[in-house]
């Protein structure tokens, strides 16, 4: 306060970075993640990395959607578990699913009774909870929040497709969406046992080339993945060299064939370090998921189990994470429309 008695404010740090992206002005630190997946994932490259592999998919409930809400709040249990935590310590739930309603996230989450907030970003939406996230821990609006999300191959199939006793033939463009769940804890201050840090975001717009396949969503999504990459780049004055790895969520080998093309029109090569979730959680080899994986828990799980381990360990030191989603309904694909895609991405760097 001055001598007149005005509140003096210091100036506040730009954290604006270019049209779409936004630089934390100190790290947000992942204290901890968890991943929990269904028997197809668990028996994929990425086994033995992850926390919990169901041994059959319903996960002892009585319906797929009951069997989703059960992975979501195991997910959360274990993370705060690991990050030694009770509900009582997190400010906000930042969650989000496939379903109608996000109904595997409304009754997942209830038992928490922890603020919510409701997201759907399809298959981006890991990368969606984790962005505002990050912004309401370096906010100052929290000091500990939850991210998780989640799909589950079966309430997807019947939300979206076709029920598995219809028997349906799948295109080799098709996707197979992943059962999984994960959850991610952000704070403000260090952890014990913290993974990495969020230390930018580049949020992504809806980008709609036109494309109406809903079994080739690898290439209907690739558009809003090049979008947000391309900004990423522009924004933070980065080349794609500067990430050990550029990691989308769900491109599957046709996406990510798009992808590569998209970005090389504009100037950039990232065929040598670009990876894909859906590439990573299934052998193309021995298992028949044809493009690769898909889901909103696609994307998570592998960050989870996968990713963060390679930037705790020191193996790489930052990289671009990019969720990839495809947005459709039954509705919108019954009228004729065609399908939109969003990505969200996240700069995540070693500590």
């Amino acid at each position: 306060m001055d001598q007149s008695g005005n509140v003096q404010h210091s100036q506040p740090y730009n954290k604006r970075r270019g049209k779409q992206s936004i630089q934390f002005e100190n790290p947000v630190y992942i204290n901890a993640s968890a991943s929990i997946v269904g028997k197809k994932e668990g028996e994929g490259p990425l086994a033995d990395l992850f926390d919990m592999v169901g041994e059959d998919d319903l996960f002892g409930c009585n319906t797929w959607e009951e069997a989703e809400s059960s992975l979501q709040k195991d997910a959360v249990y274990l993370a705060m578990g690991k990050a030694k935590l009770d509900s009582g310590n997190v400010q906000y739930l930042f969650a989000g699913d496939l379903l109608g309603q996000s109904m595997a996230t409304s009754f997942g989450m209830t038992a928490y009774e922890i603020p919510l907030f409701g997201l759907y970003g399809a298959c981006s939406t890991c990368g969606e909870s984790l962005s505002l996230g990050a912004m309401a821990v370096d906010g100052g609006f929290a000091s500990c929040v939850v991210c998780v999300t989640s799909s589950h191959f079966a309430s997807a199939e019947k939300e979206f497709r076709y029920p598995l006793e219809y028997g349906s033939q799948r295109p080799l463009s098709a996707s197979w969406t992943v059962t999984g769940s994960g959850a991610f804890v952000l704070g403000s201050t260090r952890g014990e046992n913290v993974q990495a840090a969020i230390t930018g975001i580049t949020t992504g717009k809806i980008v709609d080339y036109g494309l109406k396949d809903s079994m080739n969503m690898g290439c209907c999504m690739a558009p809003a993945a090049c979008d947000v990459i391309y900004r990423n780049f522009i924004d933070f004055g980065r080349q794609p060299e500067d990430y050990d790895r550029i990691i989308t969520g769900d491109l599957g080998s046709v996406g990510q064939r798009a992808l590569i093309d998209l970005l090389a029109e504009k100037g950039y090569d990232i065929s040598g370090n670009h990876m894909d979730c859906g590439m990573e959680i299934y052998d193309a080899a021995k298992q028949d998921t044809h493009a690769g994986g898909s889901g909103c828990g696609c994307a998570a799980v592998t960050l989870a189990a996968y990713v963060l381990k390679q930037l705790q360990e020191k193996r790489w030191k930052r990289v671009l994470f990019v969720p990839t989603g495809a947005l459709l309904s039954k509705t919108s694909f019954n009228e004729g429309k065609t399908v939109p895609g969003i990505a969200h991405g996240v700069v995540i760097e070693n500590i």
